[in-house]
């Protein structure tokens, strides 16, 4: 699956979307040949773990004409996760723009955003397609959770995010109640700066409290300009109180902070209930795989040892005996939907027996 989880898919949540389901559609990552690579074991990956289709819908990537780099792209505010909201697509340019010389890729496309919208079932006036500051791109901000991040009715974002922010933020004042925009300047913090820290590809989430923590990378706390602006961020009055620094270094160094490394995915009670087991980081499952990995993998792999057969043979093994437990896996859910199922049944079949006692005792009365 793509190293980077924000970058593997758009995910759309069931309070959005006009048949109940939660849909999933792959980003096809064409503005790199190496990345378009892993497009088909994300998509394989995804429906193995999501796999019941009456909670579940799959589509395939977007058409490789047009550019989609997935959640990196995507933000969606709403009172509540679990309520309606409204998805924001975040583009660099349109299908037949031509760029000029010397500007960097701008790798999400509109039309890509726009097929990820209908196909996904989304109503018309819930979606807002905005257009990433070109400057942004050019500094680094190749997909724009480097320069914004959304949590529920919190949006965190860069000055220069946007190229044309004011509409934007005025559709999200109108459409979400209790939307709190949270906007950084270019004078306290310049683009170069946001982009060398990543402060806005910072996890934002809501505690159980119903309060909101930014989950950060070291960095911001190492930079005098950025811990600032998280000091004055913290003393607003508003949902977001805590910070909390993570040490993602190797990460940063390959170009993702905390934000690159999670696809956010809203589930009802009923759809946690219908994910296919052991995908759920437990003492139990980590016991398994550290298990695995000690059973599997090399202590060292040095570039020679790409020309040996064996570490084929040996990757093969691995990824064998994940299949085999997944397999397993599998079966035991799909028995357990089956059981589900014939009690459901039973339940409504006692139901209706029981309403036609009640007439038939009803007309002997």
């Amino acid at each position: 699956m793509n190293a980077w989880a924000a970058n593997a898919a758009t995910v759309s949540p069931s309070a959005d979307t006009a048949d109940g389901r939660v849909h999933f559609t792959p980003a096809n990552l064409v503005s790199q040949a190496h990345r378009s690579l892993e497009v088909e074991t994300t998509g394989r990956v995804l429906r193995t773990i999501f796999a019941e289709p009456n909670h579940f819908a799959h589509h395939a990537p977007v058409t490789a004409v047009w550019g989609d780099e997935g959640a990196a792209n995507h933000l969606r505010l709403a009172p509540r996760h679990g309520e309606p909201g409204v998805e924001a697509f975040v583009y660099g340019r349109s299908a037949f723009e031509f760029l000029p010389p010397g500007m960097l890729p701008r790798r999400q496309v509109k039309s890509a955003s726009q097929h990820v919208a209908r196909q996904h079932g989304l109503a018309q006036d819930r979606v807002w397609y905005v257009r990433q500051n070109g400057a942004a791109i050019d500094r680094g901000a190749f997909h724009n959770d480097v320069v914004s991040v959304a949590n529920e009715n919190v949006l965190l974002f860069h000055e220069q995010a946007f190229t044309h922010a004011r509409p934007f933020l005025d559709r999200l004042s109108r459409m979400v109640p209790g939307f709190v925009p949270l906007e950084v300047s270019a004078s306290e913090l310049p683009l170069e700066d946001a982009v060398k820290t990543y402060l806005f590809n910072s996890q934002l989430v809501t505690l159980p409290e119903g309060s909101m923590a930014l989950v950060a990378p070291s960095e911001c706390s190492e930079h005098d300009a950025t811990r600032q602006v998280i000091a004055r961020l913290l003393a607003a009055g508003t949902r977001l109180r805590h910070v909390r620094y993570v040490d993602v270094r190797q990460s940063m160094s390959n170009g993702g902070g905390p934000a690159c490394l999670r696809l956010r995915l809203v589930l009802t009670e009923a759809q946690l209930a219908r994910v296919t087991p052991g995908v759920w980081l437990s003492e139990d499952v980590y016991v398994r795989l550290v298990a695995w990995v000690k059973r599997h993998y090399r202590e060292r792999l040095a570039p020679d040892d790409l020309a040996d057969p064996h570490l084929l043979e040996e990757s093969r093994a691995a990824l064998h005996e994940r299949a085999d437990e997944r397999d397993r896996r599998a079966r035991s859910i799909a028995r357990r939907h089956e059981w589900d199922t014939i009690a459901e049944r039973l339940a409504w079949a006692m139901a209706d027996a029981g309403s036609a006692a009640s007439v038939v005792s009803g007309a002997r009365a």
